[in-house]
């Protein structure tokens, strides 16, 4: 395999990786894509760098060597999250799930997350305010 065997795999796990609706400017996929090009690319000239710090010549290495083994090993991990394979291999118990302190903690939750995105700025200001309210 070559580093473009490795980067194709990277591309189709990022392409289908989910988007955060919540933070819709925060991108994990751009953050992984400058990763990826950063390792993938090959360095020119010599692996570390003279650096000037407290008036005291220090060498600075770069990043390691590109390493196909460990690539495909992240390349994986990314895969295993998107297919689910740890909530298939360690599923959540009902009880764990529904807490008898509060057993609609989880479900409202997940309708909170859901809404949180459509809210207009008005509402998220009664929203703020009926939290305060119920703090003090």
């Amino acid at each position: 395999m070559s580093k473009s065997v490795v980067y194709k795999h990277y591309q189709r796990a990022l392409a289908q990786w989910p988007k955060d609706i919540l933070r819709p400017d925060v991108s994990f996929q751009n953050a992984m894509q400058r990763r990826i090009d950063r390792r993938t690319t090959p360095s020119e000239g010599n692996r570390e760098a003279s650096v000037i710090a407290n008036a005291a010549l220090t060498t600075v290495p770069h990043p390691a060597r590109f390493d196909e083994k460990l690539e495909l090993e992240q390349v994986n991990v990314l895969y295993s999250f998107l297919e689910n394979r740890y909530t298939k291999k360690y599923p959540l118990s009902e009880h764990l799930m529904k807490p008898q302190s509060n057993p609609k903690y989880y479900d409202n939750l997940i309708t909170e997350l859901e809404e949180a995105p459509t809210r207009s700025w008005f509402q998220r200001q009664i929203n703020k305010w009926k939290g305060s309210l119920r703090m003090t």
